[in-house]
């Protein structure tokens, strides 16, 4: 299953599956893709669609390099099949510290499930990355107390 994961960067179906899954425009997008310098797209493809994906930014949490997961999505006609988990698993066995900020109080308790349980303030993110893409990668979330969520593998 893992063969079915690779990196989308460049893949022309990242807008597709991003504006269904945000109802960003082609111009946001391609803002975000050719403005974000340290970052990586992973993607769960399906008969060579691109089901699912996420963005892997790099980042530093309490000064401790990480990756910091944005764009999270699956096609609506592909959710509740996994791929999201596959793809946060694939993440976890290449990466020892994965951050995130839940879209929603609701995916607090999906992201606990699948190891993002270390609660972290939204301010100990740090990236290297211009001020417009900063904005980028922490807005977007409603969340009744505004928090990051890490996982720590143990390599």
């Amino acid at each position: 299953m893992l063969n079915n994961i690779k990196n989308a960067d460049n893949d022309m179906q990242v807008y597709d599956l991003w504006s269904e899954a945000f109802g960003d425009t082609n111009e946001d997008i391609k803002f975000f893709l050719e403005n974000c310098n340290h970052k990586t797209c992973v993607g769960y493809y399906k008969n060579k669609r691109l089901v699912s994906m996420l963005f892997l930014v790099d980042c530093s949490v309490h000064g401790i390099k990480s990756k910091y997961v944005y764009a999270a999505c699956t096609l609506k006609s592909c959710r509740s099949l996994g791929l999201m988990t596959k793809i946060l698993d694939y993440c976890k066995s290449n990466n020892d510290n994965i951050c995130l900020i839940p879209a929603n109080d609701t995916l607090i308790d999906y992201y606990d499930k699948r190891e993002f349980s270390i609660k972290v303030s939204i301010n100990d993110i740090k990236f290297s990355e211009t001020d417009e893409i900063k904005e980028y990668l922490l807005e977007g979330y409603a969340l009744s107390e505004p928090c990051a969520l890490m996982y720590k593998g143990d390599k």
